[in-house]
């Protein structure tokens, strides 16, 4: 049996670090040393076994429970769901390598998001509400940590899609996960040669508005506001794709 009880102490980023985390309970599940329905240790426990950050580990969860292998309940845990289905509707993170590929995936979130906020916005509740401030207060104050960023980032527009009380939504965008959703975003502004705190100021604004509409429950505006935060995403994205394309040439 393989023994996975210590992480390779090398200097890695944190990414790197949450990937192998990810492996290691993966298998764990999969060998069946944690079975369905079996409580997580606590992230302070898996910081002292594998001597790794708690941004580290939260990260590791999120990618967990986007792809369906475990949920955490507030106030409870973090449980293990049964392992998914290699059948069936899949994007795999892996493939998401090129900046054409992630404009494409941002195309599908216009069209999947820009509805979603607008239900959102009609039927959110005052709980739901206050967990989108959470992950946006969470965001503004972990924009200069890439981890926490990314983690805070998914949150928000999770909380949305868990809002329209539809679970499709929420099912799609959990299955898209930190892994997919902002896999550039943390180069975006190094590809669009921006500042990168006026870059992260431009998205803060960008959220705000969007918490905003949802919170005087207003879909139309909370539709406008989310197309246009993807889409000025898709737009800094593809002048990048443009330019690096135009130096190859």
């Amino acid at each position: 049996m393989k023994d996975h009880s210590a992480l390779p102490r090398a200097r890695r980023k944190p990414r790197s670090l949450a990937q192998e985390l990810v492996t290691i309970l993966t298998e764990r599940i999969r060998d069946g040393h944690l079975k369905r329905g079996d409580k997580l240790p606590t992230e302070s426990a898996i910081m002292e076994e594998q001597g790794v950050s708690r941004t580290v580990v939260r990260e590791a969860i999120s990618r967990l429970q986007a792809a369906g292998q475990v949920e955490t309940r507030h106030g409870i845990g973090t449980f293990v769901l049964d392992t998914p289905s290699p059948s069936g509707f899949r994007i795999d993170p892996a493939t998401i390598v090129t900046l054409r590929e992630v404009l494409a995936v941002l195309e599908l979130r216009i069209s999947l998001e820009t509805e979603s906020a607008g239900l959102a916005a009609m039927r959110r509740s005052a709980e739901q509400l206050a967990a989108m401030r959470e992950a946006l207060d969470t965001l503004n104050e972990s924009a200069a940590h890439a981890s926490d960023a990314v983690a805070s980032d998914f949150q928000f527009h999770l909380q949305i899609a868990m809002a329209t009380g539809n679970r499709y939504f929420t099912d799609i965008m959990s299955h898209l996960g930190t892994s997919v959703i902002p896999r550039t975003r943390l180069n975006s502004a190094r590809l669009a040669h921006d500042d990168q705190q006026h870059y992260m100021s431009r998205l803060s604004h960008e959220h705000e508005a969007i918490y905003e509409a949802i919170a005087r429950q207003d879909a139309d505006a909370a539709r406008a506001a989310m197309r246009l935060h993807l889409t000025n995403s898709r737009e800094r994205l593809r002048l990048a794709h443009e330019e690096a394309e135009a130096q190859q040439q």
